[in-house]
């Protein structure tokens, strides 16, 4: 009769393997709670930065001295006390920070709700409350953030932009939104966009524990409006360029690091003096 032989098999545990607590505030990070939080205080953050870029590029609308004024002034923020652009990099800087921190807490998350429910669900699920917004979130975020790399390289290196022109933003919006494929992207990427910031800004209520009746009130509608407005800002731009309602044609003063821009830069010290002693009289 053959007799049974009995092997030495490890045991294998159940879930994962208990990672080495981190110090405060490292530790809160572990938790869902504390991705939550993260993940909210960075929404936010993105939110107002996303609002602010559109309400600035609005100066388009006034012209080219406006909108490049704008930008002058942007990249002498800190002025005497720091360098040219130095206060600039330093949001740049932390905008990158706090876009990573962003995404590194919603991939956390998404992992660990897969872990909570190793398989899918097994019958249909109820889409009331999971709407379309919530449901495309995860590639809503991958669009933005393709858009985002392509937007740097297009007018803020210009690596993008065969006709960049440093320190010119009416020439680098205009010759960039000319291009019809380039315009579709950005109206597309905004809409993508806009889904994203719907969700995000009625989630981030519900993440940071902020559920009361007279909070959800407002919540959907402060949702639906944020994202209207940015998105029909930030649209406008590549249709007023493709209309022709902003163009080339209606710049009264040169290209930036042309020889008339140098020539007008190099008179403006003189004239300034000539007013001043006529005032003077």
């Amino acid at each position: 009769m053959p007799q049974a032989t009995t092997q030495n098999v490890a045991p294998r545990p159940i879930g994962d393997r208990p990672t080495r607590p981190l110090p405060f505030p490292l530790n809160l990070y572990q938790t869902a709670v504390g991705k939550k939080w993260v993940m909210a205080i960075t929404g936010i953050v993105l939110l107002g930065y996303v609002l602010v870029h559109m309400i600035g590029n609005t100066k388009l609308y006034y012209g080219v001295t406006s909108i490049n004024d704008y930008g002058e002034w942007l990249r002498n923020l800190g002025d005497p006390l720091l360098a040219r652009y130095q206060m600039l990099w330093i949001f740049r800087i932390g905008l990158i920070v706090v876009f990573a921190l962003h995404i590194h807490s919603a991939y956390s998350l998404t992992r660990m709700n897969q872990r909570a429910r190793p398989t899918g669900y097994q019958s249909q699920r109820d889409y009331i409350a999971a709407d379309f917004a919530s449901r495309t979130m995860r590639w809503t975020g991958v669009i933005v953030g393709l858009f985002v790399i392509f937007h740097l390289a297009d007018l803020t290196i210009g690596t993008a932009n065969p006709d960049f022109v440093q320190g010119d933003v009416y020439n680098n919006i205009v010759a960039s939104f000319e291009r019809v494929p380039v315009a579709a992207f950005y109206i597309v990427a905004n809409l993508a966009l806009g889904l994203h910031i719907y969700h995000g800004a009625w989630s981030i209520f519900q993440s940071l524990g902020l559920n009361n009746p007279r909070l959800n009130a407002i919540r959907r509608p402060f949702a639906i409006a944020f994202a209207v407005i940015v998105v029909a800002g930030n649209i406008s731009f590549p249709i007023a360029v493709q209309l022709g309602l902003v163009d080339q044609e209606n710049r009264t003063t040169p290209l930036a690091g042309s020889e008339e821009a140098e020539e007008a830069d190099e008179a403006l010290p003189g004239t300034i003096t000539i007013s001043l002693a006529e005032a003077a009289r």
